[in-house]
This record gives structure tokens, C-alpha cells and sequence, in this order.
């Protein structure tokens, strides 16, 4: 039987003509489109299989594709051909002969040939005009989407009308810079990429994980699949070694369970947002579901960033001094520098705005206005002959990645032309959550000025050893939290942890001083560690100014 040019020329022209303005790699006409095709030439099947590019684990994760299938292919007589597409990969065609037939002629062979290229030209032009319209959608460096598929994803099932069925979380991996710093860059992005990926690997239709930038992502998932999600957050352990190295990820994650009458994506994104950053710098949480009660305590947020710039403007923030005592003394060793807020007839508790200015950049305004306003004090008792001690002054880790943070502070300090000893800067120890790089950066030039530097609050969070071991630190600050209360049986795994954690800040020369000392017994327990420095209520609270230049005044009085 001889092979009818005619009627495959027609066909083909059709085929051509029908399928130029398609768009999309795997769109149901191209399959239509093949039929008549396929039946002229005997093909049972015609699929295809990308692979090799980021679209193909992404769009088109399903594995091969099939464009026509009469249910009779067989799987042992086929033609295949391996095509370029693009840059972005590689597709393999495939097309099966049918069960029971004769094998395909030369004539059939050569004209198969040919449809599958011109089959591959639409194909690869369909292609290349999806993954185009696709790319915003998918992250550049992990297999995960990107932003902007989360906005479409979410109007699309709020027109649907089944966005209540769905939740979203946006969270931030707890501690990302100090694993960066330990297992170095390469390994951190390798635990990045698998820490995500294994999540996105988890997730049901619709549900997706978004990139936002660095190592921030938001999430849409089933409300179903609420616990899961939130196991996965809050601990997970990613082998990135060849023998099995691992670390443990975590997240700080703000939870937002949508509503029915949601019509907004972008509000759906405010909510989560809110909600993580209110765990992370308000409540201190590895995560917290956004409600009406954090909606007033958005409404707080808003109040106070509000009234900063006035209170700033007006002088409102006055510094307190908290003396440091001296316990084979009891003679004060120097102060620590406090916030108060004077509004309107009563003080702002610091636990009510410091969270919220750590919100953004406005604590570091605070930072740098406590600083002048304690150079201005020094500069004055030094004027007035009075006895001056070192005054520590706390800065938030938001100012690490300021390139002039030095510069910064000593242009404060030599303003006032006060001398570099009596003045000691303060880190707490959660600035493992920041680049060591830029955090040895800083301990190292304020060293070099002879500016001490102090790790507040060493034991209250996640504190790594390599804090202290790496950097050229002159003061640890133990929390309180490792003194027993009168409240509470002594508890020996904390005491050894106290007694340990002095002996080691003292070998390796640092000063050592304890904060929230409240009792008698817990001045003799220091006493007992050989710690002699601390600071508590049991020697003074936090005094104005006229009171504190009392105690200075004492000093002189010997």
C-alpha cells in the first residue's frame, strides 16, 4: 500500500495551522491537534518528557506527558527523538506503533520524522513562550515558587470562593546566619534548599511555597494540614554531609487561618506578616496565629511608631543609671544606661515600646540618642570634678548591617569629647541571628578604640559558644534566668551551668557580671562561684539622674 503524500500534506497544513497561536507546552488543543495525524501515521501514542530545567520540577513535575493515546501502543516498537529546547532543557519525543500492526515503512518512518520536528518547532515555541510568562513565578536559585505565584494562587481560589479552606504562614529559618557561619556558605545553602524543598515536596494541589528574598518564604496549605505545617516549622533535621552531617532548622513563623469573606491577597500577606514579625521582635515566639488580639496590638504598634518622632524631637526619653556593685565591697563598679518614657503625665513601660521601635529602624535612633544623652552626663560630671565610672550603653542588633555603625558611635562619643574607657556598648546575645562577619567586624573596631563591648543577656536565648569563643569580647552579662528564686527548689543542673559558665568567661579573661540579682542568697551563691559583679534591685533599681549623681557623688566622698 502506498503512503498518501496528498492527505499527509493536508494534514500537516492543518496541523500547522491550527496550533501556531498555542501558548502553552502541554495546552489540550495541541493534543487535538494531533489526532488525525497520528491515526494516518499509525501512532498509537505521542508523549513527551522535559527535563533538565527548572519549569520541568516545577510546571511540569507530573513526569512524561501524553499528547494522544488510543490505548493499544506497543511499548517495545517506537520512535524516539531527543530535542533542545531552548536553554532552559531538553525534551525527549516519543511515538509508539501500534499493537498487532506492521512495522512502519521507510515511506511512514520519514514522514513520521518529519511531524515530530515540526512538532518540536510548535512544541518548543509553546514552550518557550510558558516558561516566559512562568519564570516571575519560580525562584532562580531553589525549587520552590516564587511571590508573585502566591498572589495568583490566592486570587485565583478567592475567586473560586475556597480560600477559607486554606491558611498561610511567612516565616524566617531561626538562626540562619549563625549555621551560615559554622558550616560555611555552601553547606548552609545546601541545608536552605533541602529544608524548603522537603517541605514543598509535602504539600497537596494549591498548596505552594513562595520565596520572598534570602531566607524569608510565605505559604498557602489546607487548614487540614495545619499541624503538619507547623511540626515541619518548628523543627526539622536536614542532613546536607555525605557521612550524614546534619543541623536542626527551625523557624520563627507568623500563622494567618483565612477567612471565607477574604477577597484580598495582599491582606492575606499583611496578616502573616504581622503576626511573624510580632513573634519575632514583640512577644519573642517561635510563631503566633494572627487574631483580633493582634489586630489591637497592631493598632499599639501603629500608636507608639507614631508618637516616636515627636518624643524624640521633645526630649521625652530620659536615661536612668542602674549602678554595678562590687560584691567584695559593695563599692560601685560602673552603670548601665536605661530607657524611661515621660508622655502626657506617666511613664511608658520599656516593655511596651522598645519591642515595637526593634521593629524597624527607629531603635536604632533610640540607641544613638541614649548614647549622646549619656556622653552629655559624662562630659558634665567630668567638668564638675565629679568621680565617673564606665557607663554601658545597650544597641540593637538592627545596627550590624549599618557600613558606618563605627563611625557612628564615635563620632557621638568624641562630640562630647568623652574619654573611650567610660564607655562600654552592650550586644545582646540574640545577635547570633545576625553575620558574625558583620558582628566581629564591629566588636573588633570598637576594641581597637578602647571601647568595651559587653554580650547582655548571655543563656536567655539560643546562645552559641562561638559568640564568645570567636570574638574579642571584654564583658559577659549572665541573665538572671540561671539565679534560683526564693520561690523554687535550687536546681542543680542550673547551678553547675552558672558556676561553668563564670569559670569560663573567666579563663578566658573576660569580666564577668550578673544581672537580676534580687536576694541575699543569691548574692552569697555569686559569692560562692567567685563571681564579685553584679547588678539587681537588691542593690539599687534603675535611678534618675539627680539620684544617680548622688551615688557618684559617695564615691568622692570615699
Amino acid at each position: 500500500m502506498s503512503f498518501d503524500y496528498e492527505k499527509y500534506s493536508k494534514l500537516m497544513n492543518e496541523f500547522i495551522a491550527q496550533s501556531v497561536d498555542i501558548r502553552k507546552f502541554r495546552d489540550k488543543k495541541l493534543c487535538d491537534n494531533v489526532v488525525p495525524l497520528c491515526r494516518m501515521l499509525r501512532i498509537a501514542r505521542l508523549s513527551t518528557d522535559v527535563f533538565g530545567s527548572r519549569i520541568s520540577y516545577m510546571s511540569l513535575k507530573e513526569g512524561p506527558y501524553v499528547y494522544f493515546d488510543d490505548g493499544d501502543a506497543d511499548e517495545k516498537r517506537f520512535y524516539t527523538s531527543d530535542e533542545h529546547i531552548s536553554k532552559n532543557g531538553a525534551a525527549t519525543y516519543t511515538a509508539y506503533q501500534r499493537k498487532g500492526e506492521t512495522d512502519w515503512s521507510e515511506e511512514e518512518y520519514t514522514q513520521i520524522r518529519t511531524f515530530i520536528n515540526q512538532f518540536f518547532i510548535i512544541s518548543e515555541r509553546a514552550f518557550t513562550i510558558q516558561l516566559a510568562e512562568e519564570i516571575p513565578l519560580h525562584d532562580t536559585e531553589i525549587a520552590v515558587y516564587s511571590l508573585p505565584y502566591f498572589l495568583t494562587t490566592t486570587r485565583t481560589l478567592v475567586a473560586q470562593g475556597t480560600i477559607g479552606n486554606y491558611g498561610a504562614v511567612y516565616f524566617n529559618l531561626r538562626g540562619f546566619s549563625a549555621i551560615n557561619h559554622n558550616i560555611g556558605r555552601e553547606c548552609a545553602n545546601v541545608v536552605l534548599s533541602k529544608f524548603v524543598t522537603g517541605l514543598a515536596e509535602q504539600l497537596k494541589d494549591n498548596e505552594c511555597v513562595c520565596r520572598i528574598g534570602s531566607d524569608n518564604f510565605i505559604m498557602l496549605f489546607t487548614k487540614d494540614h495545619l499541624d503538619f505545617v507547623r511540626d515541619y516549622l518548628s523543627g526539622t533535621k536536614v542532613i546536607y554531609g555525605e557521612n550524614g552531617e546534619h543541623v536542626n532548622v527551625a523557624t520563627c513563623a507568623g500563622y494567618y487561618l483565612i477567612p471565607e469573606n477574604t477577597d484580598s491577597p495582599v491582606e492575606i500577606m499583611d496578616r502573616t506578616c504581622t503576626a511573624y514579625q510580632l513573634a519575632k521582635n514583640v512577644a519573642k515566639r517561635p510563631y503566633m496565629f494572627f487574631d483580633d488580639t493582634l489586630l489591637k496590638q497592631q493598632d499599639h504598634i501603629q500608636e507608639i511608631e507614631a508618637m516616636f518622632p515627636d518624643a524624640i524631637a521633645n526630649e521625652e526619653f530620659k536615661v536612668f543609671y542602674q549602678p554595678k556593685t562590687q560584691l567584695n565591697d559593695y563599692q560601685m563598679a560602673g552603670a548601665e544606661a536605661l530607657c524611661r518614657w515621660f508622655r502626657d503625665g506617666r511613664i511608658i513601660p520599656p516593655g511596651e515600646f522598645i519591642p515595637v521601635l526593634e521593629t524597624s529602624k527607629a531603635i536604632c535612633t533610640l540607641d544613638f540618642y541614649m548614647l549622646d544623652h549619656v556622653c552629655r552626663d559624662i562630659r558634665r560630671w567630668l567638668d564638675e570634678k565629679r568621680e565617673v565610672v564606665k557607663v554601658s550603653v545597650n544597641l540593637s542588633r538592627l545596627h550590624l548591617g549599618d557600613e558606618d555603625l563605627l563611625e557612628n558611635i564615635l563620632g557621638i562619643i568624641d562630640k562630647h569629647n568623652v574619654p573611650h574607657q567610660y564607655i562600654e556598648i552592650e550586644l545582646t546575645e540574640t545577635t547570633t541571628d545576625v553575620d558574625f562577619t558583620e558582628l566581629k567586624k564591629i566588636v573588633n573596631g570598637l576594641r581597637e578604640q578602647n571601647i568595651s563591648t559587653s554580650v547582655d543577656d548571655f543563656g536567655m536565648g539560643y546562645s552559641s559558644l562561638n559568640l564568645i569563643r570567636e570574638l574579642p569580647w571584654n564583658v559577659l552579662k549572665i541573665d538572671k534566668s540561671f539565679l534560683p528564686t526564693r520561690s523554687e527548689d535550687q536546681d542543680p543542673s542550673k547551678l553547675k551551668m552558672l558556676r561553668h559558665i563564670i569559670t569560663m568567661s573567666q579563663d578566658l579573661g573576660l569580666e564577668c557580671i550578673v544581672e537580676g540579682v534580687e536576694t541575699a542568697e543569691q548574692v552569697n551563691l555569686l559569692k560562692e562561684c567567685k563571681c564579685f559583679l553584679a547588678q539587681g534591685y537588691y542593690f539599687d533599681k534603675p535611678l534618675p539622674v539627680s539620684e544617680f549623681e548622688h551615688r557618684l557623688d559617695r564615691i568622692s566622698a570615699g
